[in-house]
């Protein structure tokens, strides 16, 4: 039986069974792939720096660029942090022209911005024939005001956003004992109170029902916005001005009746003790690296713990999931945005006179070859973009399960810069309020904040008004926009939104 965005248990275990042993053999294959030959001339003896987020992508990056760097004749510094440091790092390497070659942008950061203030540069001049090139990615891979500017090309799109960071991933022993099997049956929000409650008390101090890297804000909006929609939040998007907007009427649903019982549900669950304690100073690295100790049974994270956990903890028993699903009534679709994933684009930093190695590298990564190594060791923690790769792939079954509840539970939903490109412009503009959507939520569930609903209208209003005056500015600029452009009557949350749905 498959329920509302779960995982059958046959499928699931056969995957399992089979897929162990495939993911060292794909991992071998991929690692003892040879290096292409370069598209470029490569300068020899520089150093060559890159930035990102690190997690199960870090595996591929450190064995490629070591290959790739004694293959070219440079040295390749690879940085993995957290979000939470990207945000200071990056702007403070950009301000003193010592940025990595190579970053991933600041969570709070659009692409307009980052072009508009010569953070980054195009790459056109570094990949010979790039037109040709880009066709050969999926639609929507290169979108303007995305990571096209002005004609030329910014960002590169390599993985799939084709999944969401807050799905269920738990000690299997932990549950079993607390008499729920989320593989068979996803966890109901009642469920997953429940569970954690009767995790914890089984703990006795020892360990907790829930764990969650609370000082990393963005932990706090997204498991709010998935629950939410999961719900019944018809909310659409996930580019700064509308990532909680129903497009069907172009309003904010911050103030929404799931949005706030997905809230008081986080609030409850701490009351009950189920939560982890100091929760408010790890960042999601921490948390998640509790779950192997068996100090929490369970997580809300994403399908990039899968591969970690399966090559650094072979004997932690894990399963994966949907998140929790409404008590009643059918689960709701998550919607995503056309492209790329956001946090997984590259950028190539004003300043970097290499150029040439950014070229070659990226070119590697955006072929059928590069993405299929790619899935090999990554996978499905940050799928590939080309379809034809997951379909060459060999990677574990739970990652092959996870994907398979991606594909169930997500459709794409408009992109109103696809619509209309000016509204980049307005990206560009738009500034959140101090207090954003992340911070109201992380005050509430420590208590710094009290009111749910009143604080979610007052939310509300902060957005409007910020939205409102991005607009303004964009028009000031000559752009012609309108908050009607947001609007896409016709947008089914249950339906992928094609282009000839605009």
């Amino acid at each position: 039986m498959l329920s509302s965005g779960g995982l059958t248990r046959r499928a699931f275990m056969m995957g399992t069974t089979a897929g162990l042993a495939a993911t060292a053999l794909g991992a071998g294959r991929a690692a003892a792939q040879a290096i292409p030959a370069a598209i470029n001339d490569i300068p020899k003896g520089g150093t060559f720096r890159w930035i990102d987020s690190g997690d199960q992508k870090a595996v591929f990056y450190k064995k490629f660029f070591a290959d790739y760097a004694k293959d070219r004749g440079i040295e390749i510094v690879y940085d993995a942090l957290p979000w939470n440091e990207i945000a200071q790092v990056v702007p403070l390497g950009v301000r003193n022209n010592s940025a990595h070659d190579v970053f991933a942008l600041p969570q709070n950061v659009n692409p307009a911005d980052a072009v508009a203030q010569g953070w980054v540069q195009p790459y056109d001049d570094f990949i010979p024939n790039i037109a040709e090139w880009k066709a050969s990615f999926p639609a929507g891979a290169f979108l303007p005001g995305i990571n096209e500017f002005d004609g030329k090309t910014y960002g590169l799109p390599f993985t799939s956003n084709k999944r969401y960071g807050t799905h269920l991933l738990y000690n299997r022993a932990y549950m079993e004992a607390a008499g729920y099997d989320p593989e068979d049956k996803p966890l109901t929000w009642s469920d997953f109170r429940d569970a954690a409650k009767k995790i914890t008390d089984a703990g006795k101090g020892r360990y907790f029902g829930f764990i969650i890297g609370g000082n990393q804000l963005g932990r706090w909006s997204q498991t709010v916005r998935n629950m939410g929609r999961m719900a019944g939040a018809s909310a659409g998007g996930d580019s700064v001005i509308e990532a909680d907007i129903d497009f069907r009427t172009g309003d904010y649903v911050f103030d929404s009746d799931q949005y706030i019982a997905a809230i008081e549900l986080l609030i409850a669950m701490q009351a009950d003790g189920s939560v982890f304690p100091g929760i408010m100073s790890m960042n999601a690295p921490q948390a998640r690296a509790y779950m192997p100790q068996g100090a929490a049974g369970m997580i809300l994270q994403g399908p990039w713990n899968i591969g970690g956990w399966e090559g650094q903890n072979p004997e932690f028993d894990f399963g994966v999931s949907s998140g929790p699903v409404p008590d009643d009534g059918p689960t709701g679709k998550l919607t995503i945005g056309q492209g790329a994933l956001a946090p997984n684009t590259m950028w190539l930093f004003k300043g970097s006179e290499l150029g040439p190695i950014v070229g070659d590298i990226f070119h590697y990564l955006g072929t059928v070859e590069g993405q299929t190594a790619w899935a090999n060791i990554v996978g499905a923690g940050d799928p590939p973009i080309f379809p034809e790769a997951l379909d060459n792939a060999e990677m574990s079954g739970r990652s092959k399960a996870i994907l398979q509840h991606f594909n169930e539970l997500i459709r794409v939903g408009p992109n109103p810069v696809v619509g209309n490109a000016e509204l980049g412009k307005v990206i560009g503009a738009f500034q959140a309020p101090e207090v954003n959507f992340a911070r109201t939520v992380q005050g509430l569930v420590a208590g710094e904040l009290k009111g749910v609903a009143q604080e979610m209208k007052a939310l509300k209003d902060r957005y409007n008004a910020s939205l409102d005056a991005a607009f303004a500015a964009a028009k000031a600029d000559g752009a012609a926009v309108d908050r009607s452009d947001l609007v896409f009557a016709n947008w089914n949350p249950d339906a992928d939104f094609g282009s000839a749905d605009y």
